[in-house]
């Protein structure tokens, strides 16, 4: 356990399990699905509070993208999923350099001269009285530019009378395996703007032209929390099932699947792709605030 805390907030670190974080607690309340001891002790990301997306985040369509005249494939990693999904850092053990009691520094180099990405990256992981701060960080280290994304993937508490708020300009829709196949103005159903209850069946979907704040409350307990991301985070993933244990509201900054649609023609639309030449390095920051009902 590697514990940071400041006042009635504690973060718990699992930097080993993809760089990841074990829980987010106010006064011992969850704020994040808390990573249970057997994933700990199996080392499942998959069921850890929240882990990092990077070098891009969620689906890249047929495994393969191309860029700059050459085409780059990647390998199933997410098995009964066809497709790669959320890069490599969430797969890695990373490195933890503890700067304080309310502040620790995870650290992941990962050089693969036989993968498509060679980076080095960086979560700066801080708790203010009030606030969880994670600023995100990627280098290129490898010899071509190429394209990047990153995110967090949060894992909220679903309790059933959770409500959500963020406002989106528009929003894709789905085909199979979670590929966008359309993108439109969020109709009723799946318009948070004005705040709804949690979705009663499945979601899940990527909202774009997300003005970067997104409020999540759990009235049973008197609980919420707000999402800031700064502007690189132009996209939001809701990803709700009410027949598992799962909320997320995942800030990144490219679309899904939007490495295989950068000559596509999207009339100015903005998927996000962050190219970066050798050494070149992109960042952001996001916070989350607690706040009583």
């Amino acid at each position: 356990m590697s514990e940071i805390g400041s006042g009635d907030l504690t973060v718990d670190l699992a930097a080993e399990i993809g760089g990841s974080l074990a829980y987010f607690r106010k006064g011992g309340a969850d704020l994040l699905r808390p990573l249970s001891d057997a994933d700990r002790a199996r080392g499942d990301v998959l069921g850890a509070a929240m882990f990092p997306m990077i070098p891009y985040a969620n689906r890249i369509a047929d495994n393969q993208f191309t860029f700059d005249g050459r085409t780059y494939r990647f390998a199933q990693n997410n098995p009964p999923e066809r497709f790669n999904v959320h890069g490599t850092a969430w797969k890695l053990p990373w490195n933890e350099r503890r700067v304080g009691d309310d502040e620790a520094v995870l650290e992941l180099r990962h050089v693969a001269p036989d993968e498509p990405y060679s980076y080095a990256a960086w979560q700066r992981i801080k708790l203010f009285p009030d606030r969880l701060v994670i600023a995100t960080e990627v280098e290129n280290r490898g010899a071509r530019r190429m394209p990047f994304g990153f995110g967090q993937h949060p894992w909220f508490m679903p309790d059933r009378d959770a409500t959500l708020r963020f406002d989106a300009g528009t929003v894709w829709l789905f085909g199979v395996d979670i590929l966008p196949t359309e993108r439109l103005r969020p109709p009723p159903e799946l318009d948070f703007s004005g705040g709804a209850t949690l979705p009663r069946a499945w979601r899940g979907f990527c909202y774009s032209q997300w003005p970067g704040t997104a409020e999540i409350r759990w009235p049973s307990r008197r609980l919420g929390l707000r999402i800031d991301a700064d502007p690189v985070f132009k996209h939001l993933m809701l990803y709700s099932d009410p027949k598992r244990p799962a909320l997320c509201l995942e800030p990144q900054t490219n679309a899904v699947s939007a490495f295989t649609a950068l000559d596509e023609d999207l009339g100015g639309y903005d998927l996000g792709v962050i190219v970066l030449e050798p050494g070149e390095r992109a960042a952001g920051t996001m916070s989350f605030t607690p706040f009583t009902i």
